[in-house]
């Protein structure tokens, strides 16, 4: 079975037009393909495609399968689970379950559905409207917290004492927890780790949209830096409504001026990034001639693989060893450092992600920090009570 290529469309209000020209582009191109609404509450795929997108399926043209997420279904799933175990307990203390009816899906759902819906594609192609970049780098880093979370609420030692939770509850007088909280947590760390394979899979990348009247390049840094905290790289930058190439040499010379400033922010954005940019004009009126101007006659771009985190021994020379975190666009003014036991948080502006130290990170203390060229140079110094001597 062929792996999905997964390609994940973040941006600004032309970013529906990007993701349906690119799963129409996929499937002309004889790939199944799979057009996901994750993140589109006004409709603008709906739009773009002339279709109205609905939680099932449907075919829209030859090889696209086209829909969008169901928040409140969703929603109300989990809660059904959650409840129908939860049965006893709310019995016990006289509450009073609430209607699916009554349901309204809470904030953040989406991200939820989003990671329960990546796994499950088997289509060639599977492209995804995705929230705006903010949201979308901490949908990328859910499944590692919540994985995190789980092992520190309900470890897989506990499972352990399942012969004493019987005396326990004979002691207690009331129902103890039972073995359907560990299956649900296993269930829960399989899901986890079903969808943070998904995001991780070579074939899995975030592709940026931003406005060609706009000057994106702080945004992007941070947007970049975000992303390379959670270990993705973005495949390309596309800049929608440029203006025509013939405008630089239009005989007006307010519209001339204007068409070279652009070139010129066109050139500066491609200095701030190591992705192909590629550009959609304002005359590219449908959705076909948009495609034809990014992809042309190819598939488009490939994911860029992450940049390895490797650990530098300068034990010889200066007795450290040096953790380089490669985190391209990051701010010295906005990193934020923090040992903890055997992690070290790192943040990012609003981005943070626990990182556990290397197994020989773990007996150094940290002797200071440095950022170079988008590299966060982290410095260690071994411990003498912990390392080994000679």
């Amino acid at each position: 079975m062929t792996a999905t290529r997964t390609i994940l469309v973040s941006g600004d209000a032309g970013a529906p037009t990007v993701a349906a020209a690119t799963a129409l582009h996929a499937a002309r191109r004889g790939h199944r393909t799979w057009l996901l609404a994750a993140d589109d509450p006004h409709r603008a795929l709906d739009s773009a495609l002339g279709t109205r997108l609905e939680p099932e399926p449907l075919h829209h043209a030859p090889g696209l399968t086209v829909s969008r997420i169901d928040e409140q279904a969703a929603f109300r799933y989990a809660v059904g689970a959650l409840t129908g175990r939860l049965k006893p307990a709310l019995d016990l203390l006289g509450a009073e379950q609430l209607d699916p009816e009554e349901l309204t899906a809470l904030p953040g759902i989406a991200r939820l559905a989003l990671l329960r819906a990546l796994p499950a594609a088997d289509q060639d192609v599977l492209v995804v409207l995705a929230p705006p970049p903010a949201e979308l780098i901490a949908a990328l880093a859910l499944p590692e917290q919540l994985a995190r979370y789980l092992d520190r609420l309900v470890p897989e030692q506990r499972q352990a004492a399942r012969a004493l939770r019987p005396l326990l509850a004979g002691l207690a007088g009331v129902p103890m927890p039972a073995d359907w909280l560990y299956e649900g947590r296993t269930k829960a760390a399989a899901a986890l780790a079903e969808s943070r394979a998904a995001l991780t899979d070579p074939g899995t990348s975030v592709r940026l949209v931003v406005r060609a009247d706009g000057h994106p390049y702080t945004e992007l840094r941070r947007i970049r830096a975000g992303l390379a905290l959670h270990g993705h790289r973005p495949d390309a930058v596309v800049v929608h409504g440029a203006l025509p190439a013939a405008a630089a040499s239009s005989p007006d010379p307010w519209l001339a001026a204007l068409a070279r400033r652009r070139q010129e922010e066109l050139t500066g954005l491609a200095a701030e990034t190591d992705a192909p940019v590629l550009v959609a004009g304002l005359d590219d009126a449908t959705l076909e001639a948009v495609a034809d101007r990014l992809y042309g006659d190819g598939d488009g771009p490939e994911r860029l693989a992450p940049e390895p985190w490797p650990v530098e021994d300068r034990l010889a020379e200066e007795g450290l060893l040096v953790w380089h975190l490669d985190l391209p666009g990051a701010d010295r003014s906005e990193l934020d450092l923090v040992r903890r036991g055997d992690d070290l948080v790192v943040g990012v502006g609003t981005h943070r992600r626990v990182l556990t130290l290397p197994s020989a990170l773990r007996r150094c203390t940290v002797a200071g920090a440095g950022l170079h060229d988008g590299v966060l140079s982290v410095r260690f110094a071994p411990d003498p009570a912990l390392w080994p001597r000679g």
